[in-house]
């Protein structure tokens, strides 16, 4: 489904590149079916090696796991801060 909603979203706008990045990027089935694909409707596709990458709730927990290291944890009854600043 979303080789399909990809490529049409290359068409209506014209796009003849077309970048796969992030954690969607590591999944193998995605990166075969865009490449089969981009190359029939001759769209350039770019994506990084799988060692780039990343997962965002990985790179969450590591910034957890250090910042766990440095400060009390907190108690369980807090509220969720979703914008807050990871510095």
């Amino acid at each position: 489904m979303l080789t399909k909603k990809v490529l049409r979203a290359c068409k209506e706008f014209n796009q003849n590149k077309l970048v796969l990045a992030g954690g969607v990027a590591a999944n193998s089935y995605l990166r075969g079916s865009l490449t089969e694909k981009c190359k029939v409707e001759n769209i350039a596709l770019y994506f990084p090696p799988l060692e780039f990458c990343t997962d965002n709730a990985a790179m969450i927990g590591s910034v957890a796991y250090y910042q766990l290291l440095t400060e009390d944890p907190a108690d369980l009854n807090i509220s969720a801060l979703p914008s807050i600043s990871l510095n």
